[in-house]
């Protein structure tokens, strides 16, 4: 039993590392907003990124 324990959290702890160095990010949506990034408004004005909501 202890083998098999053993090999499930190794197995577990291959995928959680494989994932963090892929650069996938699994995240939940944040209530169906939107990045906007940064951008020069039309006065010649930088407009900060924020999260435009539907």
């Amino acid at each position: 039993m202890s083998r098999l324990r053993t090999y499930f959290l190794l197995a577990a702890i291959s995928v959680v590392a494989s994932l963090s160095l892929s650069g996938c990010v699994v995240v939940a949506p944040r209530h169906g907003g939107v990045w906007v990034p940064g951008y020069w408004g039309p006065p010649h004005v930088w407009v900060e990124g924020h999260w435009r909501y539907r």
